[in-house]
């Protein structure tokens, strides 16, 4: 395991012992009394490596991106141009020992734009399920990273955005997918990291933290917010906060009778993931999974190498056109442990309820977007529990946003969602729904939420 206390220089790691002399005269209390030592050295959010600026986007290559995808109606003109910084910065192990690191990336606004030179709002941003562990969003080119920036970066947002434990430069051993603590840390790491950082860039960053990501990101940056208004609401103040599309419920999620698109996926991910962190889900992985899948499947995810596509041709995991999800559920899982996803007493039952998110209320103004046909993170399971829970709960400022009109508007079939399964139509509607249809049109409602005062 990487220690940093290896990798840092000794002055970072160094201890000052200071002594306070007592002066005037000589009263019964004034003898010298020692100050115990203060650590100076390593902390969480710090900087590991320099901040490194990878290029800068200008306005107009920005607008041109968004043109190119048909985003400029939501996305609107650019204004500012970016710097794309590359970060790597200390953060906790996901047992919480403080040894470990996270990359990710940095977006500043630059420019003469209006609103591109006054110190920026820190947006703090979640990305969603990456099967890749090579990937950082520390690219210019990465999809993601120009999304960020033509939302919110090139309107006058700082972003900072996490590429988590056990990704890119990561020396954590695995990727603790859906495990809500360690996420959160990596993001509040994350915004003490871009704090660091700004200044050295030659930014200002003006205080105001806004919270948001998708799908995964949605589950990561609300764990976030819970644990700042918890314990580090004097260090960070959450201005605002806008979850896309997460998995927030994930007790329900094993519950499901049907099977989600990705599940060949998704719960291999989570399940060797939690048997990382927990220990208790299985005592041999051909316990969960059947064969050929069981056999390396505890280090599949996240991949070397192999994306979705590579891991199906591979063979390492079921799937193809003509698999639909419940066929790929009923070839990679075991049928005892579905049996035991009901079971909330299991291991996997209790991994799923100790990282659900309907059990807490946010001080902070929130808004929930998703889309009603979402078929991977369905917003019936996720989205309006949660919405209940809150209402019950009362006193929560909630803005709920349903994309799904607007998605069927733009990409259905006649403006409506595609009706016959049989279709080429159909499938193309539903696999691109969650991945590329929903985030563009929930990145604008947050976005025009953050504005608001």
């Amino acid at each position: 395991m990487h220690c940093f206390k290896h990798a840092l220089t000794p002055a970072a790691v160094a201890v000052t012992l200071i002594l306070m002399a007592g002066c005037g005269g000589g009263g019964d209390g004034d003898a010298d009394q020692p100050v115990p030592p203060t650590p100076v050295g390593p902390v969480r959010g710090d900087l590991i490596d320099p901040p490194q600026i990878l290029a800068t986007l200008s306005a107009q290559q920005i607008t041109q991106f968004a043109t190119s995808q048909g985003l400029l109606p939501l996305t609107g003109a650019a204004r500012c141009d970016v710097k794309v910084v590359s970060l790597n910065y200390l953060t906790p192990t996901v047992k919480g020992e403080a040894d470990s690191n996270a990359s990710g990336v940095l977006l500043l606004p630059a420019g003469t734009g209006q609103g591109c030179g006054t110190p920026a709002s820190l947006l703090a941003y979640a990305r969603g399920t990456e099967l890749v562990k090579t990937r950082t969003l520390a690219n210019p080119q990465d999809p993601e990273t120009l999304l960020l920036a033509s939302f919110y970066a090139t309107q006058g947002y700082a972003v900072v955005a996490t590429d988590y434990l056990g990704y890119a430069k990561s020396a954590h051993p695995y990727h603790p997918f859906l495990h809500a603590d360690s996420e959160a840390a990596t993001v509040i790491d994350a915004i003490r990291a871009a704090r660091h950082a700004a200044p050295q860039i030659g930014s200002a960053l003006s205080g105001r933290v806004l919270l948001n990501g998708y799908s995964q990101g949605g589950h990561a940056a609300m764990a976030a917010q819970r644990e700042i208004e918890a314990n580090l609401s004097t260090e960070i103040k959450v201005d605002a906060a806008a979850f896309m599309a997460g998995p927030y419920n994930l007790t329900g999620a094993l519950q499901l009778p049907q099977a989600i698109a990705g599940y060949q996926f998704f719960m291999p991910f989570v399940t060797t993931a939690w048997q990382k962190t927990y220990g208790d889900l299985y005592s041999d992985a051909s316990r969960a999974f059947k064969a050929p899948y069981a056999e390396g499947i505890d280090d599949l995810l996240p991949n070397p190498t192999l994306n979705a596509e590579g891991l199906i041709k591979a063979g390492k995991l079921p799937g193809g056109p003509s698999v639909t999800p419940d066929e790929a559920r009923a070839l990679l899982i075991q049928p005892a442990f579905l049996q035991e996803m009901q079971n909330p007493r299991s291991g996997v039952g209790r991994a799923a309820a100790a990282n659900s998110l309907l059990q807490w209320k946010p001080a902070s103004r929130v808004m929930l977007c998703g889309g009603s046909g979402d078929p991977t993170v369905p917003k019936a399971v996720h989205m309006d529990p949660l919405i209940s829970a809150w209402q019950k709960a009362g006193g929560v400022d909630l803005l709920a946003t349903d994309v799904d009109p607007m998605i069927q508007a733009a990409f259905g079939v006649d403006g409506h969602a595609p009706t016959d399964p049989s279709s080429p139509a159909f499938a193309t509607y539903y696999a691109n729904y969650h991945g590329t249809y929903e985030p563009p049109f929930c990145m604008a409602a947050s976005r025009s939420y953050f504005a608001q005062p």
